[in-house]
């Protein structure tokens, strides 16, 4: 099972939208509810990342017997240092994301706590591609 889903830069009245949708398939194929809340989790950080700090993003969702890989590919400015965003407080968000209460240096920690696997790759300039792996 595939889905899709497109997310607008700046719009963070549909953050989250992706990731609501993720999680009502996952109960309806039984999935364990744990495994859903770290799944969602890390959906809804990567959304957000996407709605904070890029132009636009698109989101591809593979369900398979006993995993659920999750890519998300933004267009925006890229993230300079990877090693550094990992780093749990670290933000490049602008004020106005903080002001909203978004943009606390969480997202990508909170991501690499709730997946199996986390591979991100990133071009300044361009955009950041992330690709989470969830086993079941």
């Amino acid at each position: 099972m595939k889905l899709e889903f497109n997310i607008e830069g700046g719009n963070f009245s549909r953050a989250g939208h992706a990731s609501s949708e993720v999680k009502k398939m996952l109960k309806q194929l039984g999935i364990d509810a744990r495994c859903i809340k770290s799944i969602v989790i890390a959906l809804y950080e990567g959304e957000v990342n996407v709605v904070a700090h890029a132009y636009e993003g698109r989101i591809l969702v593979q369900m398979e017997p006993h995993k659920i890989t999750t890519e998300i590919m933004d267009k925006g400015p890229g993230i300079a240092d990877i090693e550094l965003a990992m780093q749990e407080g670290y933000s490049t968000a602008s004020k106005a994301v903080r002001e909203m209460g978004f943009g606390a240096g969480m997202g990508l920690a909170n991501m690499k706590k709730n997946t199996d696997e986390l591979t991100i790759e990133s071009t300044v300039g361009e955009g950041t591609t992330v690709k989470m792996v969830n086993y079941f």
